[in-house]
């Protein structure tokens, strides 16, 4: 079938809208109609090249990462299956869980379904059962597909493991931004921070996934909640998610932890600003208690290897640091938990929406969230 993509053709420049070739789903696959997509931030690292693979990988695995069409973040209706398809049946709805899970692998097996053996190919952009391509340009090249989903269409066919079928009563629109976002902030302060009730958080950077982070902070019963951004109005926004307090800075939010604990610093850190690097991780260590936690879920270029940190300090105070990908999550059973507490008035997800776009504006979204204008940008279909 003929739809349309928005599609990245190499690093640094803008994405491409136009009409592309569908084919038709394969073994183990189905094609979805989707319903929306979030814009976000790693699409952008895509675009700036900080997520492309290094070419002796790409040669390894004998593929080209460009093009690819774009997106991760999406939701919508079963249309079409694939033979040996199982799980699914053409009317279901379905989140796409940007990192697929096969619930076979060693990591499926141990509950860390977010490191899922499949996840290896995710920038490879390619159909997981075959590793070719069901995404065409017009000329006919092959094209990837953002970590094996491409939501940057309003059709596209993904792997059945990416799937993870949801009540029929749910807006589509919203359970997408659990595909990526939300999981990954909540997961963030819920699984690899694991905060406690009543203890000090400090997330720091506030868009799709530092939203996410503060409010999984809040649920998680936490007594502060410092949310540290720039931007005067996400500062603002933060309280409707949880925040009890803001700072524009970590050296503001040093002085400001160091009130609210009496000097004893929080307990657990969460660096989820537009890019990791490497002199944020010695200053948020520092807001860090004995014994606390500080969890690194911003992306960093792929070649990002210098950083700052006291090894003294991380020693002697017994601190501990983490990583943390899609929020350290399990999505088939965490993708409908929250949508669960969505549907209970718990968990925010109307409220992350700042501006909605046709899939013709990508780049204005994209321009809007580096402008500091967006908590999360969505196209609908």
């Amino acid at each position: 079938m003929r739809t349309r993509a928005a599609i990245l053709w190499e690093p640094r420049t803008d994405w491409s809208v136009e009409d592309i070739e569908l084919d038709d789903p394969k073994a183990g696959e189905v094609k979805v109609k989707l319903a929306a997509s979030g814009l976000c931030h790693s699409d952008e690292h895509l675009l700036t090249g900080d997520m492309v693979l290094e070419p002796e990988i790409a040669a390894l695995l004998a593929l080209e990462q460009f093009p690819v069409v774009g997106g991760h973040e999406g939701a919508g209706e079963v249309v079409e299956v694939g033979p040996g398809v199982t799980t699914l049946k053409e009317g279901d709805h379905v989140v796409l869980s940007f990192v697929p899970a096969c619930g076979r692998c060693p990591s499926c097996a141990r509950g860390r379904q977010h490191i899922c053996d499949m996840g290896a190919v995710l920038l490879a952009g390619r159909q997981i059962g075959d590793m070719t391509a069901r995404h065409h340009s017009k000329g006919g090249k092959d094209l990837g597909i953002m970590c094996c989903t491409g939501t940057f269409a309003p059709y596209t066919v993904v792997n059945e493991a990416s799937c993870v079928r949801i009540d029929d009563w749910l807006p589509l629109d919203k359970a997408a931004l659990v595909g990526c976002g939300v999981t990954t902030g909540w997961g963030a302060a819920v699984n690899a921070a694991g905060v406690q009730p009543g203890e000090s958080v400090v997330v720091i950077g506030l868009g799709g996934i530092g939203m996410n982070a503060v409010q999984g902070a809040a649920l998680a019963g936490a007594r502060h909640v410092v949310a540290v951004d720039p931007v005067e109005w996400k500062r603002e926004k933060a309280a409707t998610f949880g925040a009890t307090h803001t700072a524009a800075s970590i050296e503001e939010a040093a002085a400001k932890v160091g009130e609210l604990t009496w000097g004893a610093n929080a307990d657990k850190a969460i660096l989820t600003t537009g890019v990791a690097t490497g002199d944020l991780v010695a200053p948020m260590m520092a807001l860090v208690a004995k014994g606390g936690r500080g969890v690194v879920v911003a992306v960093a270029p792929v070649a990002q290897e210098d950083v700052k940190l006291n090894l003294f300090d991380l020693a002697m105070q017994r601190k501990e640091l983490v990583g943390c990908i899609f929020g350290n999550a399990n999505p088939r059973r965490d993708i409908p938990r929250l949508l669960r507490l969505y549907e209970e008035g718990r968990l925010k997800l109307d409220e992350l929406v700042t501006t909605t776009y046709g899939l013709d504006d990508v780049n204005q979204g994209y321009q809007d969230m580096r402008d500091g204008k967006n908590i999360r940008g969505m196209i609908k279909y």
